[in-house]
């Protein structure tokens, strides 16, 4: 059989890491990217003949599509593309460095990102693209104003693309929107959080998912709950509660 090829943005920790160790357990060949080299070569290292690595800092929206089109002349077709890269800070008050940064990163190169891996599938007639937002897609938060919004305009993006995907006649390009909640990986932002999914657990339940090429998904399931609640309780109340 053929074999599989996919690419993973943000693939030096958490999330991405352990999406890519799980792609290759079932016989995948990776690109992975990152802004830390050793990280990347480090999981390289681990898996020289399946891994192609690619320093690669998101905010450079240039580097983005050079990095996005040496990985594809390499692989040859590209079958999966998961985007895990991301920041976020919690910032009640404004600090314009870390709102840009926020911006710059999960809406400006996150979009590109989307863009080239919409395209290239529609290309090939074929693919999967897995972004990961969060369930703070679904409102506001007055900690953390544009990590919250940045992950409201990723998850319209994605839907925006599911859409799009009818003008594709073979049927074949599927978008997936991973929602966690709060997961044990170092973009969970505070202390005492709610709710807290140990990484093996998230990452076992996103993997499942994309398997199953699901449309979206809230992780852990139990986030379901509380994505219902926030979808109908007004900003009034989230006022107060917060």
């Amino acid at each position: 059989m053929e074999t599989k090829t996919a690419i993973v943005f943000g693939a030096t920790s958490g999330i991405g890491k352990r999406l890519t160790e799980f792609l290759i357990n079932d016989g995948y060949r990776v690109a992975i990217t990152g802004r830390r080299k050793e990280k990347l070569e480090e999981l390289k290292n681990n898996y020289p003949s399946q891994i192609i690595s690619k320093q690669n800092d998101i905010q450079n929206i240039e580097s983005v599509e050079n990095v996005f089109n040496e990985i594809v002349s390499e692989l040859g077709k590209i079958d999966l593309i998961i985007q895990s890269s991301g920041v976020g800070y919690t910032n009640s008050k404004l600090n314009w460095e870390k709102e840009n940064t926020t911006l710059q990163t999960n809406v400006i190169g996150v979009t590109k990102l989307y863009n080239l891996a919409y395209l290239l599938f529609k290309k090939q007639g074929f693919g999967h693209l897995v972004g990961i937002s969060s369930i703070a897609s679904l409102r506001g938060n007055r900690f953390a104003p544009a990590y919250f919004a940045s992950k409201a305009y990723q998850k319209a993006y994605l839907e925006s693309l599911y859409i799009k995907t009818k003008s594709i006649p073979s049927k074949k390009v599927y978008i997936t929107d991973i929602r966690p909640g709060f997961v044990d990986t170092a973009m969970a932002l505070g202390d005492g959080i709610f709710w807290l999914t140990p990484l093996e657990k998230a990452s076992k339940q996103i993997y499942s998912a994309i398997k199953r090429k699901k449309r979206v998904v809230y992780i852990s399931k139990r986030w379901i709950l509380i994505a219902w609640v926030l979808k109908i309780v007004p900003a009034k109340l989230l006022k107060l509660a917060t």
